[in-house]
């Protein structure tokens, strides 16, 4: 279990890995492209720099850490070896199944297969295998080096064994693993899409601007950022496929995308990674957020 194979270099797919490596685990880090390999190395690089700089681990930390990722744009070949793989693709059903068939084919008999969707069904997940018992959810929050919870949701299928043994890990990681069961959004999104999505309705019915939103959220509810800044730090699109998930899983119109959510990610403004959202992203605010979030 120490060779942990982690699908998708992107925003959550590197702090996996990062997470993984820095625990001294050994991490295949596979994506289709050498090109998206390379900006996740980077982004884990400038990462580990930052909790140098900040004292929190030392260069050889930051060196070991480095050393414990190999990079792979072969699926078959970055599995071969894997005890646990976790799948962070972009949030597309088709797509994820297609990843996890492709998984049972070429993983060890014994390999987990533990997905870090935030709001796909895991038990349609394991149908796309033949180990249904060992497929399990893993959501990672984002920044993942930094954030504490992982829940871990079973599928119908999932044993108990299974859900032991992804708990443990977490726990090695430094993490706090909470059990959640098999429903569209689980716990974390279930809560925080409605009250994204609101904000985003009030923003659309002129109720207050993008500031006074996130500054009525901020210092009248405590939270450390507010829910259309989160949203575009998130991914506009991603907030967009998290609703649509909901709102085809449980027919209800409270999980409707607001018009506005919809226009934005059409638009191509997807928030942060796209430089604009329902704030204004240069390179350099850009790099600032995410410094931010390593404070």
């Amino acid at each position: 279990m120490k060779n942990v194979a982690v699908i998708g270099a992107g925003t959550m797919g590197n702090g996996i890995a990062h997470t993984f490596a820095q625990t001294d685990y050994k991490v295949q880090l596979i994506d289709v492209s050498q090109a998206s390999l390379d900006r996740g190395i980077a982004t884990i690089t400038k990462n580990l720099d930052r909790m140098v700089a900040k004292e929190r681990i030392t260069e050889d930390d930051k060196q070991r850490t480095l050393k414990n990722i190999t990079t792979y744009t072969s699926l078959e070949e970055g599995v071969e070896y894997a005890g646990l793989v976790v799948e962070a693709a972009t949030e597309n059903v088709n797509l994820k199944l297609k990843i996890f068939e492709d998984l049972d084919k070429f993983c060890p008999e014994d390999t987990i297969l533990a997905s870090n969707t935030s709001s796909i069904s895991i038990t349609k997940i394991a149908a796309a295998t033949s180990r249904p018992e060992m497929v399990i959810g893993m959501h990672f929050m984002n920044p993942v080096p930094i954030m504490k919870l992982v829940e871990i949701i079973k599928g119908y299928s999932t044993s108990q064994e299974t859900y032991d043994t992804v708990a443990e890990i977490s726990k090695k990681l430094r993490k706090v693993p909470v059990e959640v069961n098999d429903y569209p959004g689980f716990v974390a999104n279930r809560i925080l899409m409605p009250m994204i999505n609101e904000a985003i309705e009030t923003l659309y019915n002129n109720v207050a601007g993008v500031e006074e939103i996130d500054t009525v959220m901020k210092l009248g509810m405590a939270h450390p950022m507010g829910p259309l800044q989160l949203a575009d730090f998130i991914g506009l699109d991603v907030c967009l496929s998290i609703l649509n998930v909901m709102y085809d899983g449980f027919k209800n119109p409270k999980y409707a995308p607001c018009p506005l959510l919809v226009n934005m990610v059409m638009a191509g403004k997807m928030g942060v990674k796209s430089g604009e959202g329902f704030y204004d992203y240069s390179e350099s605010r850009k790099a600032e957020t995410v410094a931010k979030m390593f404070a």
